[in-house]
């Protein structure tokens, strides 16, 4: 299968660097599979999984929203977050989602729905991605 460069940038480091065979992301359409050659586009993405194939073995990691720009030889991928299973901290991800379930019952009148929904997003990602780790 032919290769192509994955980028993949946070704002606080650059998590991922190389040739890849195939990319799967979340967009705001549905998931998004890229193979070398796809038409150039840039979208954005949402919370959600991304899958990496590497050497006929797919990776799979965590993101937050973020953009996807794909060109001919290359995807750069810009996220808010990015994380490896192993990298998550699944208590502090169940925790998360726990105040943000919290927050969103009590519905105080200052407080910000739609960030709660995105905290609660954000974690239960983090956490169905962590828990594949377990799987392996």
């Amino acid at each position: 299968m032919s290769k192509f460069m994955l980028e993949i940038v946070t704002p606080v480091r650059q998590f991922f660097h190389g040739e890849v065979e195939m990319v799967i992301a979340r967009g705001s359409e549905g998931d998004i599979g890229i193979l070398k050659g796809h038409e150039p586009f840039v979208t954005p993405l949402q919370i959600g999984k991304i899958r990496i194939k590497i050497d006929g073995q797919f990776k799979i990691a965590a993101i937050s929203q973020g953009y996807i720009k794909v060109s001919k030889e290359r995807v750069v991928i810009l996220t808010d977050s990015a994380e490896w299973p192993e990298e998550i901290d699944i208590e502090r991800a169940k925790r998360a989602k726990e105040r943000a379930e919290q927050r969103l019952q009590q519905k105080t009148g200052d407080m910000d729905v739609l960030r709660a929904e995105l905290a609660i997003k954000r974690a239960s990602n983090r956490i169905g991605v962590a828990d594949l780790r377990s799987k392996k």
